[in-house]
């Protein structure tokens, strides 16, 4: 499982997409790519543009994505660029 920092803002979001990138590399036995929000806590619209990368680069390696522990706040914001359907609910 992929983890996100508690503040993922314009600032934040090259250093986390590497450190994402990074664990992604290093899930070579998974067919599903988990990333686990439940820390995020401070974030504007990079912390979307960053899931929707996290979940390009594992499809490409031909991998499921979900996100766990998405704040309702963070929610809202991916509803209103019409991107919700994209960052499925983890189990």
């Amino acid at each position: 499982m992929l983890v996100l920092p508690s503040r993922l803002t314009h600032d934040e979001a090259p250093a986390c997409m590497r450190m994402l990138q990074q664990g992604l590399k290093g899930q070579t036995d998974s067919t599903s790519t988990v990333v686990d929000a439940t820390a995020l806590a401070q974030f504007d619209s990079s912390a979307l543009a960053v899931l929707l990368e996290c979940r390009r680069e594992s499809s490409a390696l031909g991998r499921g994505f979900s996100v766990k522990g998405l704040s309702p706040r963070l929610r809202e914001l991916a509803a209103l660029y019409g991107i919700a359907g994209l960052l499925p609910a983890a189990p």
